[in-house]
């Protein structure tokens, strides 16, 4: 009870100190967007103050290794993320930032200028308006940018964004020390002057200047800013294992830590409620989070004011975004008519099998047949699957059984309660034949082979798409 009550004071301190921006429509990103999912769109900034707009010192831009500031607020990175109501799976579609695209108002441009363009055209009437305060002309001209930006990525996306999140250098170095760091694994030896990063060959730990350092190299890189872009989903699928790890949320000094540096650097849209999307989101697992890269033509395109940008194709990046977001080939686009009689029943699931993010699969798969969802966790691994139930609980418990295809030994035990039914998936677990493609992940040793295809990769992306479960070798 007592850790419980610091844990919810702790993130009600959170909540209460976070940083928003008024950049999105307040009809948008509810607790369930309308269309089935919830798009966020993930920004780094290249920023030289706080979330307050308090200009970051001169000491701490030479600690951070900024370099010398050119008048302009560039986004050095652009993350696309889609996750379905349920909270199922997320995919994270990187944007690169040199993609040459349209940008409403302003032509054809690099994508990465959008918030600028707007920012430096919002600072200019603010002051022309009489507007003098330096916090008040950045923390305007910064939504103004922001704005621009969301508008930009939903025109080349064709998706409407819900929510918005943004990070500066200060945010992303503290966050990152604030967890105990996050481990990569390199190709081969790297020594940039250009970002600072000298790394050897192999898997390191990196927090702090040394992970920045590693997510802006891309001079040196085989494929420029497309390797540059690797680095960053291997980055963020680390820092997500490492956040969705119990070591960082339940020791109260990484919590702490990882609150103030949020507090400091994070700026979210108004009106995103972050508890429900932490419940939403707690069935996510490592191997349900799949990063990839939208298709480009020409990673060497010669723009006629904007010098080497990456062109790409705004139909080809709309479909490919679309074919990620919405249901693959053998998923159901709507749930089956669910059977009134299961609603009554609760079902938790416990993944004993050790294969990642099966609990959360397995729970959905039961959703959808009209039963309840509890919650999901890991168990102490085990061979047979079994489901436990309450005293006289044992229709249930076959019902549960039913549904799942499964033989499994159905028993009472006094630790579940009533209404409820437990499931422990055991490595013996395979989905039947009518639930193959969501009885187990795709991708696993036990997948079937009839799993759906995942869509194609993104034209000139050679390396197969990125989760948070395990450490990929990159350049």
């Amino acid at each position: 009870m007592a850790f419980t009550g610091y844990a919810w004071a702790s993130l009600q301190g959170l909540v209460n100190g976070l940083n928003y921006a008024d950049v999105i429509n307040p009809q948008s990103g509810g607790d369930q967007p309308a269309d089935g999912a919830r798009d966020i769109l993930l920004v780094g900034l290249d920023s030289r103050t706080d979330a307050q707009g308090n200009p970051l010192s001169p000491q701490l831009l030479a600690q951070l290794r900024a370099g010398e500031a050119d008048g302009e607020l560039n986004t050095d990175s652009l993350i696309f993320v889609h996750i379905p109501n349920d909270g199922s799976k997320a995919v994270a579609i990187s944007l690169p930032r040199d993609s040459y695209v349209n940008i409403p108002g302003y032509g054809e441009h690099k994508i990465n200028s959008a918030y600028a363009r707007a920012m430096l055209q919002a600072r200019k009437d603010l002051q022309q308006q009489g507007v003098t305060d330096p916090k008040e002309l950045d923390v305007k001209a910064n939504q103004a940018g922001a704005k621009e930006l969301i508008t930009t990525v939903e025109a080349l996306t064709g998706s409407t964004i819900d929510n918005y999140a943004a990070i500066n250098l200060l945010g992303f170095s503290d966050i990152t020390q604030a967890i105990g760091g996050v481990d990569v694994c390199l190709n081969n030896n790297v020594d940039d002057s250009y970002s600072g990063a000298k790394f050897t060959k192999g898997v390191h730990t990196i927090s702090g200047v040394q992970a920045l350092e590693f997510v802006r190299q891309r001079h040196g890189l085989p494929r420029g800013d497309l390797d540059r872009v690797v680095r960053q989903q291997v980055f963020m699928a680390g820092m997500a294992r490492k956040v969705l790890s119990a070591g960082t949320l339940t020791d109260p000094g990484k919590l702490n830590a990882l609150i103030d540096a949020i507090k400091k650097s994070v700026v979210l849209n108004q009106n995103w409620d972050i508890f429900s999307f932490a419940q939403q989101m707690k069935g996510l697992t490592g191997g349900q989070l799949e990063f990839r890269t939208i298709p480009v033509e020409n990673v060497a395109y010669k723009t006629p004011s904007d010098g080497d940008a990456i062109k790409v194709d705004p139909q080809a990046v709309e479909k490919f975004v679309q074919g990620l977001a919405s249901p693959q080939p053998g998923q159901q686009a709507a749930a089956p008519p669910a059977n009134d009689a299961n609603k009554g029943i609760t079902v938790d699931v416990r993944n004993a099998s050790g294969r990642t993010g099966l609990a959360a699969s397995v729970s959905k798969q039961l959703s959808g047949k009209g039963f309840t969802a509890g919650d999901t966790a890991n168990a102490t691994s085990r061979k047979t699957t079994v489901i436990w139930v309450p005293a006289g609980g044992e229709d249930s418990g076959n019902a549960v059984a039913d549904a799942l295809g499964t033989q499994a030994t159905v028993q009472e035990d006094k630790s579940v309660d009533a209404g409820h039914v437990m499931v422990f998936l055991g490595s013996d677990y395979q989905p039947s034949a009518d639930n193959a493609g969501s009885g187990a992940p795709a991708g696993s040793a036990n997948a079937p082979a009839s799993s759906p295809a995942a869509p194609p990769p993104a034209a000139g992306d050679d390396q197969k798409p990125i989760t948070a479960n395990g450490v990929p070798c990159v350049n």
